[in-house]
């Protein structure tokens, strides 16, 4: 049975409300078995503002999962009445991060098989001396991942980002050969260990207009991304591209790729959302631990209003639970 810790996010966003969701009406023992990671009074404030009746109960590293119970690890005890929905400040900002930590902290003590993420919100990571662009980069740190990336999950697309929150400006001068190249090879790895893949077939977005038109749109599709191709190639990763970014992911939703390498945030993030706006999932490859997360924010407009959806959550620990199972049976290491 895989226990999977699910991170509360930030206190007066969506996160426990979708925590509770989660509880009330996708009940998941006896697999995969939640382990929430949060503060008892907020999730309990929550569950009562939802009209739901969840047995939340403190639980501290050692002691006995309990079937029928929804055990929360009590890293914080904000005084839930005293918070204000939709109002992160700094100290909201500590305690999502604090989550994060202890997480991390449960799986070093096998107390927990992965880690699912509720959303956060980066300035109040900031403002709480956090300065990590968000979960990934964080994780990323605290595992000592030198190799990592961000990938969206859904039944029809995924979609891999080569940079990721960066302006849009700097993209470009961002981008390198080598970069792309060992990315290509990370993403191989984990379609094959992560998602059972035996022979992943990933396409590769160009920058520019019509993946560059020859150069007369741009050149870093001949200059940066095609060598990168070529190299992946070479090393006999199924790779194609540079290809059109109007049209690639329409071929990667009608099966032609078991993924897409996008060259930015949004490049990818569209399409994506387009399909999988309500189930998708993000997902961290090259940690050494298994992290997924919702592909949502903390949507601070509908926080505490009883309208958030755990879909994503959901679709977030099942898929966890998925790539534990891949791991333990492949047993792959990275390249």
């Amino acid at each position: 049975m895989h226990t999977i810790a699910i991170t509360m996010g930030c206190p007066v966003g969506i996160g426990p409300e979708i925590v509770v969701r989660l509880c009330a009406r996708h009940r998941l023992p006896p697999e995969p078995r939640p382990l929430i990671v949060g503060d008892v009074g907020v999730l309990r404030r929550t569950a009562a503002l939802l009209g739901e009746d969840i047995p939340f109960v403190p639980w501290k590293v050692g002691e006995t999962l309990h079937e029928g119970e929804v055990a929360v690890h009590e890293v914080t005890r904000l005084g839930a009445e005293e918070l204000s929905w939709g109002k992160p400040d700094g100290i909201t900002g500590a305690a999502s991060a604090r989550y994060l930590q202890a997480a991390l902290q449960l799986i070093a003590a096998g107390q927990a098989d992965a880690v699912a993420t509720c959303p956060i919100n980066k300035h109040s990571w900031h403002q709480a001396g956090y300065n990590y662009p968000g979960h990934t980069e964080m994780l990323a740190a605290l595992t000592g991942s030198e190799r990592y990336a961000m990938m969206l999950a859904g039944e029809r697309l995924r979609v891999v980002l080569a940079t990721i929150h960066l302006p849009l400006r700097q993209v470009a001068s961002t981008l390198a050969k080598d970069a792309i190249a060992s990315l290509l090879t990370l993403i191989d790895f984990s379609l094959r260990r992560d998602f059972a893949i035996a022979n992943p077939r990933i396409g590769v977005a160009g920058l520019n207009p019509h993946a560059g038109e020859n150069g007369l749109f741009g050149d870093e599709e001949g200059r940066l991304i095609l060598p990168a191709v070529a190299e992946a190639q070479k090393g006999g990763l199924l790779v194609e591209g540079p290809l059109p970014p109007d049209t690639i992911f329409h071929h990667a939703a009608g099966g032609r790729f078991d993924a897409v390498l996008a060259m930015y945030h949004d490049q990818g993030l569209i399409p994506f959302k387009l399909l999988h706006f309500a189930d998708g999932v993000n997902v961290t490859l090259g940690l050494p631990i298994v992290r997924t997360s919702v592909d949502h924010g903390t949507a601070y407009d509908i926080a505490g209003q009883g309208l958030a959806s755990a879909d994503s959550l959901l679709a977030a620990v099942r898929l966890a639970a998925t790539i534990c199972a891949n791991r333990r049976a492949i047993r792959g290491e990275l390249p």
